[in-house]
């Protein structure tokens, strides 16, 4: 019997101590005299009845209902039958939203030290020079030309960043000239000294800025474009200059000038520079990404063609070397035969 009656208290305490399995019922519960009430705090305290007094018990009865607040919870299960299975769900309503009680646990990637890091790029830097100093010319050819592949990649990603959507063009007319005003036009265009310098960097926002500057007290402006060495490439800047300044192109002449002119009813804009152009800076960015591009797929099609080359030549040594067993093999059946 006392042995019975040990057990059943121990189970009363455990079941009393997690803060999980409490309710107000159990802990409000007014005790026998010759017992203790069971006061909620952790380590477990408990503390006689006999001293235990009025403001005491209204503490500790506060202290219950906080914790039973902390851990009472709006769960909902819900039966559902997709794909013609049985489940259970439990989910908390809160506000009219079902949001799931368990969220799954992100496991992020632990991060590496220095010294892991250094083994890792050493391991690939020996890898590639093992690659680089291999005897087979294949190898290595195969090598460079992946790498140059990867750049090439690398560079039109940097290349997408510098295109500038293009605005709506807006509404205007276009004024009709004469071939007397033409040649008026193209033959004063040629004899003043003002123009405007497209270098490396292309048409950008500072190029139309200098054409309303000059178009101020000039009715025309030269552009003269020095690293126009693409054949159509000086057509394309007239096109593109034309359309961001709104002016008229009179002449494009063979050593990579261009007249442009700013019409009869030409009116300044407020804004002489364009939205849709990029900056100096960004403009000079975009050109060595370019420049570096045209001599990454230069490389590579050199690459490509030695590639080929020295696969025909292996297939004809290969076939020679083919050709040279099968005579002295015919040679030994003869010599056997005698």
């Amino acid at each position: 019997m006392m042995l019975a009656s040990s057990y059943a208290k121990g189970i009363t305490n455990r079941f009393l101590r997690n803060p999980r399995w409490t309710s107000g019922v159990f802990l409000l519960h007014i005790q026998a005299p010759n017992y203790s009430v069971y006061a909620k705090q952790r380590p477990f305290v408990q503390v006689p009845n006999e001293s235990a007094s009025f403001d005491l018990f209204q503490a500790s009865r506060q202290s219950v209902f906080e914790y039973t607040r902390r851990y009472m919870s709006n769960s909902t299960v819900e039966l559902r039958t997709d794909d013609n299975v049985v489940r259970f769900s439990f989910n908390n309503v809160t506000e009219n939203r079902s949001v799931p009680m368990r969220t799954e646990k992100k496991w992020k990637r632990a991060k590496s030290s220095r010294k892991a890091k250094v083994n890792e790029l050493r391991f690939y830097r020996l890898k590639a020079k093992k690659k680089m100093n291999s005897p087979n010319p294949e190898v290595r050819i195969r090598y460079k030309l992946e790498k140059a592949k990867r750049k090439e990649e690398w560079l039109l990603e940097k290349l997408r960043k510098y295109d500038v959507p293009k605005s709506p063009a807006e509404p205007y007319d276009p004024e009709t000239l004469t071939e007397e005003e033409q040649h008026y036009l193209k033959r004063t265009g040629e004899k003043r000294k003002n123009f405007v310098l497209v270098g490396r960097r292309g048409v950008f926002g500072g190029v139309v800025l200098n054409m309303h500057l000059h178009w101020k007290k000039h009715e025309t402006v030269k552009v003269i474009c020095k690293p126009c060495n693409k054949p159509g490439q000086i057509h394309e800047y007239a096109e593109e200059l034309a359309r961001l300044s709104k002016g008229i192109v009179i002449d494009v002449k063979p050593h990579n000038t261009i007249v442009l002119y700013r019409g009869k009813n030409y009116v300044r804009p407020q804004v002489m520079s364009p939205v849709d152009t990029l900056s100096k800076d960004k403009a000079l960015e975009k050109y060595r990404y370019e420049q570096s591009l045209e001599h990454t797929s230069e490389f590579i099609e050199k690459l490509e063609n030695e590639l080929e080359e020295y696969q025909k030549y292996v297939a004809r040594y290969k076939k020679k070397k083919d050709d040279e067993t099968e005579k002295k093999k015919d040679a030994d059946s003869k010599s056997k035969a005698v």
